[in-house]
């Protein structure tokens, strides 16, 4: 039974509707996994009294042949979004308590294609932070260890609860959402396969926000045939989201040829940073490789702002954080802290905010009121709206002149241990997010494949950008390059 959590979406697909396998049976042995797996602490909220209901209902669908491609696939839910009747509380102490009485679109999309809910996934507190430390729950712990060490290895953040739990296989996949490489740098770490859409592909409402002109959710997946299948069900116009798209969901599964030929991917110069370790550096040069192996043309193309990528990604997600998070102020729902003889409304809030926010979360709510600012919004969160539409144009020029994706390293290294990078340099943590951050500002579509494995047995990613609403394209690219680098590694199981 316990192999049934290692299959992916596709070969339980297949599997479900030949009926060697029912969805009751792939839930109770996902459910065991997760059961077995409290030392990853990649669970924030666990659920098998809904995975059962549904998996009884996703039986009965492919027992009357109406099944679409995720009926009966057991997945995880970032605590991000919010669930009916569940706890969602973004991993803060701010939240706690809160049970929604409504389900996010992108969940309800999966829930109506038939998928089974097995639990709320551990993040970083309102997805800020790139190691899954910043946690009410504690962190999440990486499954994969370097060779001859137990030192304990973050997933990468935000959505380190759900890259975990599918290398682990304590799901079949997992949602993620990414703001500044939330999706790509933990899939990145953690041998996965990790897809940011373009943004309004996917509908933002009941997704708690963090900065809303960069958020988007996403699949995080083992395979680029999963993630292809995944998005079908996530993605889709949705009214109450004023920045959803209205455009038809193309198959995205169908466009998985793998033939690239003809195709022309670009190699960023300005990406190729002081300092990067070699192994990145090779992994890079071994990924254009197999890539014009298989067909396409590979050019080196400049992004000339990208320098600018990450000051600005730190000033207009902050000030966007700080205007969002306003709204947890102890009244109406979630923590309300203890209040003393005297206190009135403003030490209410005050205190509420000051206990129920981490550090993490309280330093850039300050960052981006400080930008936003009556003498400083000019000088700081203005300037980072004209490099951002700066940073979009370099990507615009790139692809009108016939590029059709962009081969950039996910991360600047494989995963570090937790308490390895200090809370006290904040600067050193950012600069994670460093080939993540452009995608975001720039609204396209991007996505890590696992390639290699560094010198001390851990994954390492490469990441290709689309063009805007090109998932399918950039897919069929992604299984080219995964096809070419036959990564099959999985971490050893010590949990």
């Amino acid at each position: 039974m316990s192999d049934l959590t290692k299959l992916t979406i596709a070969e339980a697909r297949d599997k479900l509707r030949k009926r060697e396998v029912t969805a009751v049976e792939l839930a109770e042995a996902a459910v065991a996994a997760i059961d077995g797996a409290d030392a990853l602490n990649a669970y924030a909220a666990k659920t098998p009294e809904i995975a059962m209901e549904r998996a009884q209902a996703a039986d009965a669908r492919l027992q009357a042949g109406d099944a679409p491609a995720m009926c009966g696939i057991p997945v995880g839910i970032k605590d991000l979004f919010c669930t009916k009747g569940v706890q969602s509380q973004a991993a803060s102490k701010i939240l706690d308590g809160f049970t929604p009485e409504y389900e996010s679109t992108v969940s309800r999309n999966l829930q109506d294609a038939g998928a089974v809910m097995l639990g709320k996934l551990n993040m970083d507190e309102f997805a800020m932070g790139s190691s899954n430390e910043h946690s009410v729950y504690g962190p999440v712990v990486n499954p994969w260890r370097r060779q001859g060490s137990d030192v304990r290895l973050t997933p990468g953040g935000s959505s380190g609860g759900s890259a975990a739990a599918v290398a682990a296989d304590l799901c079949l996949a997992a949602t993620g959402t990414d703001t500044g490489g939330s999706i790509r740098q933990p899939a990145a770490f953690t041998g996965t396969v990790g897809l940011k859409p373009t943004y309004g592909r996917c509908s933002r409402w009941g997704i708690v926000a963090f900065a809303s002109s960069l958020d988007q959710a996403g699949p995080m997946t083992k395979t680029v045939r999963d993630a292809a299948i995944m998005l079908g069900a996530m993605a889709g116009h949705d009214p109450k989201d004023s920045t959803s798209a209205d455009f038809p969901v193309p198959d995205f599964e169908a466009a998985l040829t793998g033939d690239i030929r003809g195709k022309t991917v670009g190699l960023p110069k300005e990406y190729r940073l002081e300092g990067m370790p070699e192994e990145i550096e090779r992994l890079w040069a071994e990924g254009a490789e197999m890539l014009r192996d298989a067909g396409a043309k590979v050019v080196d193309i400049s992004l000339p702002h990208t320098k600018y990528a990450l000051p600005a990604y730190y000033v207009i997600a902050p000030a966007e954080a700080s205007s969002n998070l306003a709204r947890y102020d102890g009244v109406r729902y979630g923590f309300r802290a203890a209040l003393e003889k005297g206190d009135g409304i403003t030490e209410m809030y005050e205190r509420t905010r000051a206990q129920g926010f981490g550090h993490e979360v309280q330093r850039r709510v300050m960052i981006g009121t400080y930008v936003l600012s009556a003498g400083f919004y000019d000088a700081y969160y203005n300037r980072a709206r004209k490099v951002r539409t700066l940073i979009k144009r370099d990507f615009d020029t790139v692809f009108d002149q016939g590029i059709d994706a962009i081969l950039t390293p996910s991360t600047p290294s494989a995963a570090f241990g937790l308490g390895e990078v200090s809370d006290d340099d904040p600067v050193q943590m950012y600069l994670n997010d460093v080939f993540t951050v452009t995608v975001n500002l720039a609204g396209l579509p991007g996505i890590s494949v696992p390639t290699g494995l560094d010198t001390q047995g851990l994954p390492l990613g490469l990441q290709l950008i689309g063009r805007p609403w090109g998932e399918d394209d950039l897919l069929n690219t992604a299984y080219a390059l995964e096809r070419a680098a036959q990564f099959v590694s999985k971490p050893g199981k010590w949990w």
